[in-house]
């Protein structure tokens, strides 16, 4: 093994190019992007496309215009190939195969089955290998994937529009609190999500269509329905528009039971949208990761508070770390990893 160099970094980031192209549709694989250099030259490139695909290493070697080419060159992966049979053959295989001598990969796959194989298997097929070359900037890639992965469970983020106190309703209930720059985000934000997660209440009170928007190429996410009682409206928007395929009530079991049924269907990222009572829940039971709160500029003193009980969490609540606060017009948005 071998210490990743400058030039690695720099292959390795037109390779991170690369994977961002199968965003939203390789689900439930993740996001990869390869890269085959000969003499310093990329000869041939790839990602995976969707799942059941070519993985990227197996489309960057049909990239090129002679097989040839594979003969002594180096190849530059996100992530770690794959060791095992699935839907496809292991791209380890290929990768011998075809005659790379040098493979740098920018993260481990997370799968302790899997994790750290590829390197055995190519070491003793002669091959050089770095591994981990730029291990945040390609994990950052498949962070909901690797969490998944994990724990089999799908990864939480809490998103509400607030006023400066604190609260997701006003007093007059007016529909919105955020200004439309920040409901513009929070739509791109639905974007990255495999699912939307509302309580029955929710769907009760506000009626809401939980469905993307201004953004023509984005795949409708699946929307959840948390409800206890399983009550709601026939001519609900969620369960009557051309979308209600994608729709799924969860009655009489836990949020967490619902969100493990979601993992087990491959559902790896749910945006919890509300209301009070079922984000509440989510961040009593531990079960956020990530907070993404635009706040307007305008305080009420009434109205619902965006958790509707207090935390029986040690000391009292939980913290949020790695802060980012932007500003989407007149409003901010604040956003942050959740440790509980």
């Amino acid at each position: 093994m071998s210490a990743p160099r400058d030039r690695d970094v720099r292959f390795l980031r037109h390779a991170i190019r690369l994977a961002e192209r199968g965003r939203g549709t390789t689900a439930p694989n993740p996001v990869v992007g390869a890269v085959i250099v000969c003499k310093g030259r990329v000869v041939g490139s790839g990602w995976h496309e969707r799942a059941g695909g070519d993985h990227a290493e197996v489309a960057a070697l049909k990239s090129l215009k002679r097989p040839s080419e594979a003969r002594g060159a180096e190849l530059f992966v996100t992530l770690e190939p794959c060791s095992t049979h699935g839907r496809t053959p292991p791209c380890v295989e290929a990768i011998i195969r075809a005659g790379i001598r040098r493979v740098v990969y920018g993260a481990t796959d997370p799968d302790p089955r899997h994790a750290g194989r590829a390197r055995k298997i190519l070491e003793a097929a002669g091959r050089e290998v770095v591994p981990n070359a730029l291990e945040a900037e390609c994990s950052a890639l498949n962070t909901a994937w690797n969490w998944w992965v994990v724990t089999g469970m799908p990864l939480v983020t809490a998103k509400a529009g607030i006023s400066l106190d604190g609260r997701l309703t006003s007093p007059r209930g007016a529909r919105w609190i955020t200004s439309p720059e920040a409901r513009a985000d929070a739509m791109r934000l639905r974007t990255t999500n495999d699912a939307i997660l509302v309580g029955g209440g929710t769907v009760r009170t506000d009626n809401p269509r939980l469905t993307i928007r201004g953004f023509p190429n984005a795949r409708q996410p699946w929307r959840i329905v948390w409800s206890r009682s399983g009550n709601l409206p026939a001519n609900a928007k969620i369960l009557s528009d051309r979308h209600r395929a994608r729709t799924r009530v969860f009655q009489g079991c836990s949020l967490r039971q619902t969100l493990r049924a979601l993992g087990r269907e491959g559902i790896q990222s749910v945006l919890i949208e509300g209301g009070s009572r079922t984000l509440g829940e989510a961040f009593a039971r531990r079960l956020v990761q990530r907070v993404v709160f635009y706040v307007a500029p305008v305080i009420f003193g009434g109205g619902l508070p965006v958790v509707g009980a207090p935390l029986a969490l040690p000391g009292g609540g939980c913290r949020v770390s790695d802060i980012a606060v932007a500003r989407i017009g007149p409003d901010f948005r604040i956003s942050g990893n959740v440790s509980l």
